[in-house]
């Protein structure tokens, strides 16, 4: 019975995410006999903004969405049907009301749904590749451990060169196909979430 029991629940654990930006393959050095190296060089003219692979870019989150739904329906439906019957024998023997009937039907629905999430801070992401038209794309990703558990947060997407600001930062409604996670592990994430009997239950219960 132990084994049952503890084999669904290491099951249950949130699995770390994977990480945002994979580990770049060593640079080996090529002695070419040149000061000159174009990984490190800056013109006369340029600032210093990012635009090399390797470069930090800060990224300011300001994350906002709300969504609201609501339905409603209703129906009625009434009906009443009566015969009038002669006044004489057999059918003064009818009871009253036998020559009287109705119906009625009624249904009234509703439902409403709401959203909100928020999300705000800083994250400095590694500018991974440099695509034409001066479009940088950037991935990175922040752990932090506390002593109840583990907090990720990860984030890629699209930033324009012409987009960042003297400090090398962008708000993150200016990043093109931005992909944000954020999740946790740990003790408070464990006991936030359903057991495992019941999300089991909640699956097959067709009610």
């Amino acid at each position: 019975m132990l084994l049952l029991v503890a084999a669904p629940a290491q099951a249950a654990k949130v699995k770390p995410m994977p990480p945002a930006l994979p580990a770049p393959p060593p640079v080996v050095a090529v002695a070419t006999g040149s000061l000159f190296d174009p990984a490190s060089f800056t013109g006369l003219v340029t600032d210093r903004r990012a635009r090399r692979v390797g470069d930090l870019i800060t990224i300011r989150l300001t994350e906002r969405t709300t969504a609201s739904k609501s339905a409603s329906a209703g129906s009625n439906r009434e009906s009443d049907t009566g015969i009038r019957l002669p006044q004489f024998f057999p059918f003064t023997r009818v009871p009253p009301g036998a020559t009287q009937m109705g119906s009625s039907q009624g249904f009234t629905g509703g439902g409403s749904a709401e959203q909100n999430n928020e999300l705000f801070g800083r994250i400095t992401v590694t500018v991974a590749e440099v695509l034409p038209g001066g479009v940088l794309r950037v991935a990175g990703e922040k752990r932090l451990a506390l002593n109840r558990g583990e907090e990720h947060l990860q984030i890629s997407g699209l930033v324009r060169i012409d987009d960042l600001g003297a400090d090398n930062s962008v708000e993150s409604t200016r990043v093109a196909d931005a992909h944000i996670s954020f999740g946790g592990t740990g003790q408070v994430a464990d006991n936030s979430r359903q057991g495992w009997l019941a999300r089991f239950f909640t699956k097959i219960l067709p009610f």
